[in-house]
């Protein structure tokens, strides 16, 4: 199944942007300059929506908790089913700059995904989680909301801007070939450098 509806999940507003947590809008922000969509503000779903050749972009400007009202709703006007929904969220337990992409699934503590999985009514529709978490591997206690919510170092700016094309990469891929499709290629792409990387 090909997907309809690219979902990024994120924050609105000045104070979160640029966040790690809103790497999802960071994503459809780069397919919506990649594909030529203009976004629109739908004050009735409480989102801002995209539309390109194969389907609709959408950022929910509610807050992410509440991120699945306004998915719910524009899934059932534009009778999109859970399967066709792709989600891109941030993900504090992959490594800056990897990518996995899921056909179902828990929400993993993430309560845009939790808010997901409560409207659309359960676990079945495909995600691409965008790692966030730092060298050392996933912050503990206190850190771990500083970090989520924090913004990108100088840093970590590099390998930012190449996640960000690797995911639009993924999600073109998707929508030409299925998600099935684009879990053997960038999984398996994935799983290729970690074990070139861990070679002594």
């Amino acid at each position: 199944m090909k997907p309809r509806l690219i979902v990024g999940l994120g924050n609105p507003g000045r104070d979160y942007q640029d966040t790690r947590h809103n790497i999802g809008f960071m994503v459809v922000d780069a397919l919506a300059s990649q594909f030529g969509a203009s976004w629109v503000s739908e004050k009735r779903w409480d989102c801002a929506l995209a539309k390109f050749g194969g389907g609709w972009l959408l950022k929910p400007l509610t807050y992410m908790n509440l991120s699945g009202e306004a998915v719910s709703a524009v899934s059932r006007f534009y009778k999109i089913e859970p399967g066709e929904v792709l989600a891109v969220y941030d993900d504090v337990d992959l490594p800056l700059g990897s990518l996995r992409i899921r056909q179902k699934g828990s929400a993993g503590g993430h309560n845009g995904v939790r808010s997901l999985i409560s409207h659309l009514g359960g676990e079945d529709f495909p995600r691409l989680k965008v790692g966030i978490a730092p060298e050392g591997g996933r912050p503990a206690g206190d850190r771990m909301v500083g970090h989520v919510l924090g913004r990108f170092t100088e840093g970590e700016r590099p390998a930012l801007a190449q996640v960000l094309d690797r995911a639009s990469d993924a999600v073109r891929t998707a929508l030409r070939s299925g998600i099935a499709n684009a879990m053997n290629i960038f999984n398996r792409k994935e799983q290729s450098n970690n074990e070139t990387t861990e070679k002594p």
